[in-house]
């Protein structure tokens, strides 16, 4: 049996809308009064989430000072991740007919790995109709109380879990859209594909040296089933 492991956020939703709006929200918090800013486009300011720019310089390259840049990055990671804007993330295309796909095939045994809480990956499942595709014991994500350390531990422990756990599979393949999704794979001796649909650009994930970087889900899927995988990685990573 062949097994993918897939992220969550990125391969399979779409964030970009959720993150541009706290971005949004939280340089109207922080602002001062009168203060004149310049506000990214979204597209501008998806290219320097993607490019890894810290986030006090994007609120910096907005117009706020060095103090505000670092009160604007510690308000966006208490909000980015609430109920509010969780309902901004959309299916990305071609993800229903990707998951399906692999559903279907019985030589596929599909897992989820995500650093979203029990309650924001249970709910994304509701809400997207994802359900059918992820029994209870093909998902991993973080205990509601869970104190979160880095992405790349924590990632990195919970695919230590989800490897002790499942049944042996004669291949294993993890589709993520970080760097934490690749290290996390490495460690454990997987392979990587690296998805454009998420968070990080090509020049970051080529840091991490995945087997391939491929434009989504669909993509990676293909290049996995394709038997001649190992050509095709080289060419994607180029």
């Amino acid at each position: 049996m062949l097994r993918i492991i897939t992220d969550f956020d990125g391969p399979i939703l779409d964030v970009s809308e959720r993150y541009y709006r706290v971005y949004e929200f939280c340089l109207e918090k922080i602002q001062h009064p009168n203060q004149p800013l310049t506000k990214l486009s979204k597209e501008e300011f998806w290219r320097m989430k993607r490019a890894c720019i810290p986030e006090s310089k994007i609120g910096m390259k907005s117009g706020l000072d060095q103090a505000q840049g670092q009160e604007f990055a510690q308000l966006r990671r208490k909000t980015i991740h609430t109920q509010p804007y969780l309902v901004y993330d959309q299916l990305a295309p071609g993800v229903s007919e990707a998951l399906e796909k692999v559903h279907q095939n019985p030589n596929l045994d599909l897992v989820v790995l995500t650093m979203r809480r029990v309650w924001q990956l249970y709910s994304a499942f509701n809400s997207y109709n994802l359900e059918r595709f992820f029994p209870n014991d093909r998902c991993y994500c973080l205990e509601n109380d869970y104190v979160k350390t880095r992405d790349i531990d924590d990632k990195t422990r919970l695919m230590e879990r989800a490897i002790a756990e499942l049944p042996p599979a004669s291949d294993i393949w993890m589709v993520g859209d970080t760097e934490a999704d690749m290290i996390a794979a490495k460690n454990h001796g997987i392979k990587a594909i690296g998805v454009l649909s998420g968070i990080r650009d090509r020049a970051h994930l080529s840091r991490y040296e995945p087997e391939a970087i491929v434009n989504n889900l669909s993509e990676a899927i293909d290049l996995i089933l394709s038997p001649s995988l190992s050509h095709v990685g080289e060419e994607c990573l180029r």
